[in-house]
């Protein structure tokens, strides 16, 4: 498990290492030439020591194998020069996925992208628990997303029982994305933020036929509201006309005035009107 290192002030051990250069330099001046020569060894051993650590970014320590913690905060520090110090940053990341091709709950082809928001928050896991996490965020990214969509319609033209698909259900379909990744990006110590879909299409090869489809869909919607809001217009104008005695008409008439209200309401084009110079029975 990650631990954090305190490790000492880079300032206070530079001060240290300048002071050790100048004692060296003395003992050459001196002629004292081999314990000038260990004087400036140690010197240089000493220097591999320093490093430091930004705002938001971490080191890994180890020590021949053997795990010593993450420095966190930032700042200028000196450690065991023969420790290794790997860095790995803190700060959140955007993973915007490649389009990938797979099929709906129903079978259907779609083109589908994830956008992931995450960042580190176990530095031991993400260096030691996978080979490479950055690479594993993008493996783990498109198997979770070839997984949802295989959980969900795009639509619900071949599934009307589908409450939730990946169309509309947006809301509910981010969150799932989300907590699948969240389940599998835990391994390697990532925290993800937020994920969602990106982009979201059929298929080249039956986007066509699909719009068509959609377009038939939302036609048939259009005409089933036209044609209700016309039957209570024409049921309405009937009632008013026999409420007011307008005109009395029996049976026939009424059925050729509904008809003639239903051609001029629901007609897709202006119905050009026909004057009747006669009686109402010719």
């Amino acid at each position: 498990m990650e631990k954090e290192n305190n490790p000492l002030s880079g300032y206070i051990m530079l001060f240290v290492t300048f002071l050790l250069l100048a004692v060296t330099l003395f003992l050459f001046i001196g002629m004292r030439n081999l314990i000038g020569l260990a004087s400036l060894l140690a010197f240089l051993i000493m220097l591999p020591g320093f490093f430091y650590v930004n705002p938001n970014s971490s080191r890994v320590l180890v020590l021949f194998g053997d795990y010593k913690g993450t420095v966190k905060k930032n700042g200028f520090y000196w450690v065991n020069p023969f420790f290794t110090k790997q860095a790995i940053s803190l700060r959140a990341r955007n993973f915007d996925s490649e389009r990938v091709k797979v099929n709906d709950k129903v079978g259907n082809p779609i083109l589908i992208g994830v956008i992931l928001v995450w960042r580190v928050s176990d530095t031991f896991k993400a260096a030691f628990e996978v080979d490479d996490y950055e690479n594993f965020v993008r493996i783990q990214s498109d198997a979770a997303v070839r997984k949802l969509a295989g959980l969900y319609p795009y639509d619900n033209f071949e599934d009307d029982e589908a409450e939730i698909t990946l169309r509309s259900g947006l809301d509910e379909v981010n969150h799932a994305l989300e907590l699948n990744l969240s389940n599998r990006l835990e391994i390697a110590g990532i925290n993800v933020i937020e994920a969602r879909i990106g982009y979201l299409a059929y298929a080249s090869e039956i986007a066509g036929a699909m719009l068509r489809r959609q377009q038939a869909t939302a036609i048939v919607a259009a005409r089933h509201k036209i044609v209700e809001g016309a039957v209570s217009m024409v049921e309405m104008a009937l009632e008013d006309l026999s409420k007011r005695n307008v005109i009395d008409m029996d049976d026939e008439r009424k059925a050729a005035m509904v008809s003639n209200l239903m051609v001029v309401l629901c007609a897709d084009k202006d119905v050009s009107p026909v004057v009747n110079t006669g009686t109402l029975n010719h």
